[in-house]
């Protein structure tokens, strides 16, 4: 082996010593330099919850109630004279339609006609006597005048014959009221509808001998329907309710069939009973519907049939700035969760005004601005850091 083959068998040998003596030392030199990492603490985010931010608006108060449709007028047929059904009219049927002073059925009138006849003939005796009567009180007067007495004085009401003259004029003013009597009852013999209406029942046919004060069916009026609905004392406050036959307007009515809001019927509150039912402690509220059965309208929507269960919506006072809340947003002890400035809870009392069917409104406690917290977060107290997230709040 030669000098120059032996200087690089050490060389490779010692070389690969020397980059490991290297590295180590190097390892060592950095392990002294590196530095113990600092703990540090992540930061506090806040509980993730769900916020509205609080503004006053107008808002229209809306009660809600159910009744049940029936007519505003409503009678019993009754003929008020007696006889035999000569005519009928083809729409005195259960559901014919009439209007005011329309013909419904005629009843014989020959006696009827012969009466009045016969009252005639006892206005005109009635008057003969009369005027035999007064022709017979001026002869007695003349006679009275030639008998020639000392101190005769006035004729008295036997010589005058004025009892005799009451008498006739009393016998004649019977008589034309007998006349009226038997006219009225002619014009008795053709019964008319009193009313724009519907037959809801009859009893009658063509022939049939009716007795005076006998029903023969049932007339609903269709110019107007009402629907009376039991209410709440406390709801009272939010609507108009004018006093029966005054000229007040009441609060407006939006009418629909109960399951089925497909299409509504506009009407008002016309009256109240004016009591309190002792069972239920709830007012008696009267809707007026006009033109249920839609004859004076020329569009083709549904008609409002009496017997109908209906849902009402009654447009009570209108708020000018009122806030509103979410039912769920009132916590334990008429509290809500607000959501402060720096994001920390705040347990808030308010007064309520009114509860609705989906919202509360709020007579007091919070201001413009404020960020009600809608998420319920477990085990929440005073103070809790929060992680707001906006909501938009519904219309």
């Amino acid at each position: 082996m030669t000098e120059n083959n032996k200087s690089r068998t050490a060389l490779k040998i010692i070389l690969p010593l020397l980059i490991l003596l290297l590295g180590a030392g190097g390892f060592v030199a950095l392990s002294k330099m590196k530095k113990k990492p600092q703990r540090q603490q992540p930061p506090q985010l806040g509980v993730l919850v769900d916020v509205l931010e609080l503004q006053a608006k107008p808002h229209q108060i809306k009660v809600y109630a159910t009744g049940t449709v029936a007519a505003e007028q409503e009678i019993s047929l009754v003929p008020e004279v007696s006889g035999k059904v000569t005519w009928l009219s083809p729409r005195l049927v259960s559901g014919g339609l009439f209007q005011a002073g329309e013909s419904l059925l005629k009843i014989e009138v020959s006696d009827y006609q012969l009466a009045a006849e016969k009252a005639r003939a006892e206005i005109a005796r009635a008057e003969v006597a009369l005027r035999t009567e007064q022709e017979r009180a001026q002869v007695a007067l003349q006679e009275w005048a030639r008998i020639d007495l000392p101190d005769k004085g006035q004729p008295g009401p036997l010589v005058a014959r004025e009892l005799q003259l009451q008498q006739e004029r009393a016998n004649l003013a019977a008589a034309q009221a007998n006349l009226k009597q038997a006219q009225l009852n002619l014009q008795r013999t053709e019964i008319k509808a009193p009313f724009n209406g519907r037959i809801r029942q009859e009893q009658v046919d063509l022939g049939q001998y009716l007795r005076a004060g006998s029903s023969i069916g049932m007339l609903s009026g269709t110019d107007r329907a009402e629907i009376h609905v039991p209410l709440p004392v406390d709801e009272l406050r939010w609507l108009q309710i004018p006093i029966a036959g005054s000229a007040g307007t009441g609060s407006a009515a939006i009418i629909s069939l109960a399951g089925n809001p497909g299409h509504a019927w506009p009407g008002k509150i016309s009256r109240s009973l004016g009591e309190i039912d002792p069972g239920s402690r709830m007012a008696t509220g009267v809707i007026t519907v006009d033109d249920p059965y839609r004859l004076r309208s020329d569009d083709n929507s549904p008609i409002l049939h009496n017997g109908q269960f209906v849902e009402i919506e009654l447009l009570g006072q209108q708020l000018e700035e009122i806030f509103r809340i979410p039912r769920s947003a009132l916590r334990t002890g008429q509290q809500i969760w607000i959501a402060d400035a720096e994001n920390r809870l705040q347990l808030r009392p308010v007064k309520l005004l009114r509860r609705e069917q989906q919202q509360l409104l709020l007579e007091s406690g919070v201001e413009n601005g404020d960020k009600l917290v809608l998420t319920t977060v477990s085990g929440a107290a005073e103070g809790l850091l929060l992680r707001p997230l906006l909501q938009e709040q519904q219309p």
